[in-house]
């Protein structure tokens, strides 16, 4: 029979600047998230005293924290990812010692998830840096934000390393190419040329904390973290297909440097046919040469290219520009559900890299209605988890080694695109609306009981 691993970590998956909220408390700095109270692909408002964003107080997590792993437990998570949030550690970003009250606030939640057996997933940069680093030095175009970074990794690695074994470095690496100012600190209208460069920088540092890390956490893994973003060709044209090859390469790249260690042929010709030029030093490619130790990555969709350009026109209202697959069927934010393509992104990476891979996010934004009786009946969730986990089964019947799954939003949170909280991923209901009211009290949906009894099953209730 088909199953999943007995060690297979079971979880959900939150960032710290779509949960946590108390934005300004414990010494925290303001983030790019902050100033981007609308969300990745919102404007960048100055902040001022008195003002409020919906993310300022997100789900309370940062007070509730208890109640919350709880209900994880109650549903047996082995595994839940959490992001660092970089400003409660060095609230500007270029101080020389950290903040104490923001790794202490750290110490309580890694105490709490073990109470309750819970592993942690760390991420060390979930789509916010300090805010500080961009006003005082360009964010990631600037050198110096290496040394910013290393210092703030091995920070965290020294104080958790007896309670944190899993890391990961940048939450989507990739996505710094559609949203510059969430990825790398830039302006939006940046060149190509100024983001490559910048992402170059974020690369060297990603390689540097695992170098820590493995120095600081030796019985510790580290991972980066890919927005998986699979394309087919729309056509079977030979001009479609090699368009196919040269948009999943483009975010394949990252993930080339950080397991191999170097810079691809396809990337270098990329740069010199785009008159890219990066300043790559010797010391540069020396720190590139460590390589992480398994490969994470998100999973939502699929889309299509093609060399057609009327068609490609039509698509430039999606985030990534992805032409629709009219095989396809369409959430309610226009995201397609493609559950075989999770199986065969799984084996692409697994054939690519064979490094073990973890599913750190995978869910079903919707709108829940809440019934009479208190009650959420989200089938709909149901259906478009199991069908992908179904599909994550037969991909390591296939032979591909897959650490864990850890779906994302468990608990209902602010969206990252547009900061609302009506576009609902959650096991758990939190009382709140897009214009921050509500109680904030949380409930149990139809599908908490329906992932308790997957994990509780180790898979075996999927159908």
């Amino acid at each position: 029979m088909k199953a999943f691993p007995k060690a297979f970590l079971w979880g959900g998956a939150l960032a710290a600047n779509q949960v946590e909220g108390a934005y300004l408390e414990g010494g925290k700095g303001l983030s790019t998230s902050d100033v981007q109270p609308k969300g990745v692909f919102g404007d960048v408002v100055e902040r001022v005293p008195g003002d409020s964003a919906l993310k300022d107080v997100a789900i309370d997590f940062y007070h509730r924290y208890p109640e919350d792993i709880a209900l994880f437990a109650e549903m047996g998570f082995r595994c839940l990812r959490v992001s660092i949030a970089w400003t409660r550690i060095f609230p500007n970003g270029d101080e020389t010692a950290p903040n104490e009250a923001g790794l202490a606030f750290y110490d309580k939640l890694f105490d709490e998830l073990a109470k309750h057996g819970i592993t942690p997933l760390v991420t060390l940069s979930h789509y916010e840096m300090p805010w500080g680093l961009v006003k005082q030095y360009g964010g990631w175009g600037n050198r110096k934000t290496i040394g910013f970074f290393e210092r703030y990794a091995r920070a965290v690695f020294t104080r958790y390393a007896s309670k944190v074994k899993l890391w990961l470095t940048f939450n989507e690496i990739n996505m710094s190419l559609h949203a510059p100012m969430t990825g790398v600190g830039l302006p939006e209208t940046s060149s190509k040329a100024e983001v490559y460069q910048a992402i170059h920088h974020q690369l060297v540092a990603s390689a540097l904390a695992v170098k820590a890390c493995h120095e600081i956490v030796p019985d510790g893994k580290i991972g980066n973290m890919l927005l998986g973003g699979l394309m087919y060709p729309l056509s079977c044209k030979p001009e479609d297909v090699l368009e196919a090859l040269q948009q999943n390469r483009s975010w394949e790249f990252f993930g080339d440097v950080q397991c191999r260690g170097a810079y691809p042929g396809y990337m270098l010709r990329y740069f010199r046919d785009n008159s890219i030029h990066i300043d790559i030093t010797d010391a540069d490619r020396d720190a590139l040469k460590s390589t992480i130790d398994f490969i994470s990555f998100s999973y939502y969709m699929t889309g299509c290219v093609t060399t057609d350009e009327e068609l490609n026109q039509k698509a430039r209202g999606n985030i990534l520009s992805m032409v629709q697959n009219p095989h396809l069927a369409s959430s309610e934010w226009g995201w397609q559900i493609d559950p075989i393509g999770l199986r065969t992104l799984l084996n692409m990476l697994w054939d690519r890299w064979q490094k073990p891979l973890f599913i750190v996010e995978n869910g079903l934004g919707a709108k829940d209605k809440v019934e009479a009786d208190g009650s959420i009946n989200d089938d709909y969730r149901i259906a478009y988890l199991n069908d992908h986990l179904v599909q994550v089964r037969e991909a390591i019947d296939d032979g591909v080694e897959v650490m864990g799954y850890t779906s994302w939003g468990p608990i209902d949170l602010v969206s990252a695109s547009k900061a609302e909280i009506s576009k609902r991923y959650g096991f758990i209901y939190v009382d709140r609306d897009d214009n921050g009211n509500g109680t904030l009290a949380r409930s149990r949906k139809k599908s908490f009981y329906w992932y308790r009894d997957v994990i509780a099953s180790n898979g075996e209730s999927l159908k």
